[in-house]
């Protein structure tokens, strides 16, 4: 067989493979970070009835890390097409996608959302700070100098300031990106404030005390229904949709709201992100229409309906640079 046979026979394979694959799902494949999943089950379900030429996309949650899991996978129909995250992802993470051939990892952060503490509206009122946050779940603290374990059982004996509660904190578990941003702002905050190292600022109690949650957040929010004294861990989107149940702690004196988080003054922020997989699209239908639309102002601009849902706006120019580089297909940088 001659190169012009041989060329002729791969265009032929290539072409027939990608018909396949198209032929094989004709809807978008969505999964990963709880905190993100409301905002992008909005987008979706808008999508499904603004454009009816393409399916509704279906959107899974499973924690960034897991998102991350499914779609490093490798590329086709059994993979999922976008990966929804509360961190950006890591190095080892690309590593991984690229080994399995993913290597059009296009990035797009579409708004902020604030981590806060809330307890049940019956509960006491807390003003923390990441000292208090730290000397609550570390299983070593320093007392008069000297690191021993954790002797803390009542939030008032680390600052009488604090209400006379006993201490249970319901945080993310390791899968969930709120796990990082909870880790770096406020754990090794006041770890760090008291000179800890890291394996004291990453080393928690297991006296029943600190409880790591692998679910969403309505599993947190089961854990302190059945638990009112309990501090929880969510996403202020999450704790703005069930203020009636819920009271929110300051930190650092700053309270939680849309403004301090878009601001910066409050100090547990973090950006939002999804991850699209750029070898599906053109193949899987829909995917850089569903990507424009979630960028769109009436989507994630001021005003829109993910702001409705609690999402913190980012800046008209920086949501279009972010769609820009989405256009030119802009693949994420190493780390």
């Amino acid at each position: 067989m001659n190169l012009k046979t041989l060329g002729v026979a791969a265009l032929a394979l290539a072409t027939t493979s990608t018909l396949a694959f198209a032929q094989a799902r004709d809807t978008i494949q969505v999964a990963g970070s709880s905190t993100v999943l409301p905002f992008a089950s909005i987008v979706a379900e808008e999508f499904g009835n603004a454009f009816p030429a393409f399916n509704t996309p279906v959107v899974g949650s499973g924690g960034t890390g897991g998102g991350f899991r499914q779609f490093c996978e490798g590329v086709g129909p059994n993979t999922i097409d976008i990966a929804n995250a509360s961190r950006p992802i890591s190095a080892a993470e690309i590593a991984t996608c690229n080994t399995n051939g993913v290597n059009q990892i296009l990035e797009v952060q579409f708004g902020f959302d604030g981590i806060v503490f809330a307890t049940s509206t019956s509960q006491g009122d807390f003003a923390l700070t990441p000292l208090h946050v730290f000397k609550a779940l570390a299983a070593q603290v320093p007392v008069d100098g000297v690191w021993v374990a954790n002797p803390y059982t009542n939030w008032n004996q680390i600052d009488p300031a604090l209400p006379d509660q006993a201490i249970t904190l319901v945080i993310p578990a390791s899968n969930h990106g709120t796990r990082e941003v909870f880790q770096t702002r406020v754990i090794d905050a006041g770890c760090h404030e008291v000179g800890g190292a890291e394996a004291q600022c990453t080393t928690f109690r297991t006296d029943g005390r600190v409880v790591e949650i692998s679910g969403d957040y309505t599993e947190t929010l089961a854990r302190l229904q059945s638990a009112p004294a309990a501090v929880g861990v969510f996403g202020l989107s999450f704790y703005e949709e069930n203020r009636d149940t819920l009271k929110v702690a300051s930190v650092s004196g700053i309270v939680p709201t849309l403004e301090t988080v878009a601001d910066g003054t409050y100090p547990v922020s973090r950006p939002l992100y999804f991850y699209v997989k750029g070898e599906h699209i053109g193949v899987i239908p829909g995917i850089a229409e569903f990507v424009t639309y979630f960028l769109s102002d009436e989507m994630a601009g001021p005003g829109g309906f993910l702001q409705d849902a609690g999402l913190i706006p980012e800046p008209d120019d920086v949501r279009a640079a972010a769609l820009a580089g989405f256009e030119a297909r802009t693949v994420v940088a190493p780390r």
